[in-house]
């Protein structure tokens, strides 16, 4: 894991989200990148260089914000991307190689009926990048117990594990496969990839509605220190993609969740 991709708004949780992603990077040695995002189209002024006074602006106020965490020798750097924050980050996945994105579950909407926000939620939803996604206040600290969580055992591509299995030896963490039956399953979904099978040799099987009720069900016997699920269309965010934001009532988790990419099925 070398690159870590670090999206940051307007949301008082920035400077932890932002705390979080070089604690876990100089853990990791890699280096972090932080998403200079902003939206000048071609009218918003006579001036010709309103472009980059903007970007200079919102450059200035995330150094300020980097000078205030202890960077711990991670190399840090901005990325700046005028436009929409997904094409943004497509972009700048492909531009710099970044292995992993680090987000917080709300950005600065105030509902706190919300788990996922408008643009933590697109970023989910929306893109292919693994992302990691990390509650308010929550402080860095070894990883010793993973919960994954899946309704198929199905992956086209090992690689797609490979943020999880970078975590899994880089703290000797103990993983617990909980694969879930949910209305509809195919005998094909309790196929599961080998590569899956050997990150760990204790795997539960239930029956629930969705995923995420057989991870309710299991979570607290586990005492997980992370979450791993898949983004699937069909599978943990089923009934979600029609909208950006995801309620708490839909999903929650305390600790952080580790979203894996499944190509599309």
């Amino acid at each position: 894991m070398n690159n870590i991709l670090v999206p940051l708004g307007t949301s008082p949780s920035s400077l932890e989200t932002l705390k979080y992603a070089v604690d876990f990077a100089a853990d990791f040695g890699a280096n972090v990148y932080i998403m200079d995002v902003f939206q000048v189209t071609s009218g918003a002024g006579s001036l010709a260089n309103v472009e980059q006074k903007v970007a200079e602006t919102s450059r200035e106020n995330i150094k300020q914000m980097v000078s205030e965490i202890d960077t711990k020798g991670v190399d840090v750097k901005i990325a700046s991307y005028n436009g929409d924050i997904i094409d943004g980050l497509k972009d700048i996945q492909k531009e710099l190689n970044i292995d992993l994105l680090i987000i917080a579950p709300r950005s600065n909407d105030v509902n706190e009926e919300l788990y996922l926000g408008y643009t933590s939620g697109r970023i989910i939803k929306q893109t292919d990048i693994p992302t990691l996604v990390v509650p308010k206040g929550t402080p860095y600290s070894a990883i010793k117990n993973i919960l994954t969580a899946f309704k198929s055992g199905i992956l086209k591509r090992s690689r797609i594990l490979h943020p999880l299995v970078t975590i899994i030896n880089r703290h000797q963490a103990e993983v617990n496969l909980l694969l879930v039956k949910t209305p509809g399953y195919s005998e094909d979904d309790l196929k599961i990839n080998t590569a899956l099978l050997d990150l760990s040799k204790n795997l539960t099987i239930t029956e629930k509605p969705t995923t995420y009720l057989g991870v309710l069900e299991h979570f607290n016997a586990k005492h997980p220190d992370m979450l791993c699920v898949f983004r699937r269309k069909r599978g943990f965010f089923k009934k979600l993609w029609e909208k950006s934001t995801v309620l708490k009532q839909e999903f929650f988790a305390p600790i952080p969740v580790l979203v894996l990419s499944v190509k599309k099925d």
